[in-house]
């Protein structure tokens, strides 16, 4: 790691949070509660998530971002996942990590979608990896291309990465459910980001990571394939970028993975909500999360649970010069 920024954060408290979440759920879904629980244990069916709960030191990371892809990717740019942890000062005795970014090309051969989700004991002698990849290969014909999702068999990562980290406990969590959306807002994570931006403005930086699934209804994901070849460099727009990307439809269930921010104050360049999934029932999908799908006659359909924490600390590696 070549450079690194220590930003101390001041949560307001969860009960305090629950309530503005509450009301814009109560806009956007026909059914939501949010509530004050002990995390149950999200190592078990259908969270599989590496430690059991979401307490303990809570941190958040911003590493790299995505002018390290923009206007060409930079392959200089790779990150060990457990270096990362060191630099956020997370326990080397028990902690955990989860979140979203790009994979290691130079582990895996090729780009791919990241969903981290790992924990460690004693000085990370025991490491316990069930992160995610998602890629495109080849499909039946030559201009057919489809996802794949994988355990990674690397801790590594590349290019840009989100991390919500602590010590894996199971301490006091928010616990949001939601369904039946009746408003515009199809993403989970982002009528949460609105509702916090909302209410404490500009200046007040309000941080949560955690997991949720998607129960019930489809989302909407894209998965990055290869990196384009050099005379298909560099990008020159947006547009460009998001034609590059390849779009997806996937059922419920879904493990979502998530970090987001209400605010940038401080103006780190932060990667304001960033959120990847992957299947509860072990089908080859995965990817990073836009919303959900449901026309408004089949909004009923849509149904959410999740687990999130506030953090204490941002720590912002490796910011890059250039901006998105």
């Amino acid at each position: 790691m070549t450079k690194s920024t220590h930003h101390p954060l001041s949560p307001p408290p969860l009960d305090e949070l629950a309530n503005t979440i509450r009301l814009a759920l109560e806009k956007n879904y026909r059914h939501s509660t949010v509530n004050i629980v002990t995390c149950p244990d999200l190592t078990q069916t259908p969270w599989d998530l590496a430690a059991p709960g979401l307490s303990g030191n809570e941190t958040i990371a911003d590493i790299g971002g995505q002018a390290h892809l923009f206007p060409r990717p930079l392959f200089d740019n790779k990150y060990s996942l457990l270096e990362c942890a060191d630099i956020m000062q997370l326990s080397a005795e028990n902690g955990m990590l989860i979140g979203a970014g790009a994979g290691p090309f130079h582990v895996l051969g090729t780009n791919s979608e990241l969903a981290p989700n790992l924990s460690w004991k004693a000085g990370c002698t025991s490491i316990r990896n069930k992160t995610r990849y998602a890629k495109i290969i080849d499909g039946e014909t030559k201009d057919k291309l489809r996802p794949i999702c994988r355990i990674c068999p690397s801790t590594d990562c590349a290019l840009m990465m989100n991390l919500f980290g602590s010590r894996g406990e199971q301490g006091p969590v928010l616990k949001i459910t939601a369904r039946s959306r009746k408003g515009a807002e199809k993403s989970l994570t982002e009528c949460v980001q609105r509702a916090l931006r909302d209410t404490y403005g500009s200046e007040k930086q309000i941080s949560l990571g955690g997991v949720f699934l998607l129960r019930r209804g489809k989302g909407y994901y894209h998965v990055m394939p290869d990196f384009p070849s050099e005379d298909k460099l560099p990008f020159t727009d947006r547009e460009q970028l998001g034609r590059w990307l390849t779009f997806h439809n996937f059922a419920a269930p879904m493990v979502c993975l998530t970090v987001f921010h209400s605010a940038d104050p401080e103006v780190l360049g932060l990667r304001m909500e960033h959120t990847h999934c992957f299947s509860a029932e072990g089908r080859d999908e995965g990817g990073h999360y836009h919303g959900d799908l449901l026309e408004e006659e089949e909004a009923g359909e849509v149904e959410y649970e999740g687990y999130f924490n506030t953090v204490r600390a941002l720590y912002r590696i490796d910011r890059p010069e250039g901006k998105m």
